[in-house]
C-alpha cells in the first residue's frame, strides 16, 4: 500500500510540474474576470504573495497588463507586478477555482483565495457557501480537473 501511494505523490508532482511549463495564462481579455474592468475586483495581486493578505488597491496605483487594469496597494507591489506579471495574475483569468473544475466561470470573493505553489487562487463566497473549504477537501483531485477544464476554456 506504502509504494501506491508514494506512486501517486510523484505522479501528482510530476503533473504539477508538467503543468508549470505549460503557460495557462495566455488568453483573450474576454476570459477575464473583470468587474468595472478591474481584475480582482481592484485587490492587488501582489499582496496576497507578500503578505497573504487580500488588500484593496488604490485607483491611483495601476498598472495594465495584457489590456487588463490591476490596483496596487503600494508603488513597490506595482513594481513587482510589472517586472513579472504572469507570477501575480490569479489563475483561471480570476474566476472561482473550485467551479472551474466543473469548468465554470463563477464570480469570486476576493478576500477568499489561496496561494499554493506560486499560483493564486481565488474562490466564491456568498451565501454561506465557501467553496475554499470544498476545494481543500480535495485539492488535488479538483485542481487536475481545474487546469484541464481552463485549458478547453482558454482555446475557444
Amino acid at each position: 500500500m506504502r509504494a501506491i501511494t508514494v506512486f501517486a505523490i510523484m505522479l501528482t508532482c510530476a503533473f504539477s510540474l508538467s503543468l508549470q511549463g505549460q503557460n495557462l495564462k495566455d488568453y483573450s481579455k474576454s476570459h477575464y474576470n473583470l468587474k468595472n474592468g478591474l481584475a480582482i475586483q481592484g485587490y492587488d495581486p501582489v499582496a496576497y504573495f507578500t503578505e497573504n493578505k487580500a488588500i484593496e488597491g488604490s485607483s491611483s496605483i495601476t498598472s495594465v497588463h495584457n489590456g487588463i487594469t490591476y490596483r496596487f496597494s503600494s508603488q513597490k507591489n506595482k513594481a513587482l507586478f510589472e517586472k513579472e506579471p504572469r507570477k501575480y495574475e490569479p489563475e483561471y483569468g480570476g474566476y472561482c477555482a473550485y467551479a472551474m473544475a466543473d469548468g465554470d466561470k463563477v464570480r469570486i470573493d476576493p478576500e477568499t483565495f489561496k496561494v499554493v505553489d506560486g499560483r493564486l487562487f481565488l474562490f466564491y463566497n456568498f451565501n454561506f457557501t465557501n467553496t475554499l473549504k470544498k476545494w481543500n477537501r480535495n485539492e488535488v483531485k479538483l485542481l487536475t480537473s481545474a487546469d484541464n477544464e481552463w485549458k478547453t476554456i482558454i482555446k475557444k
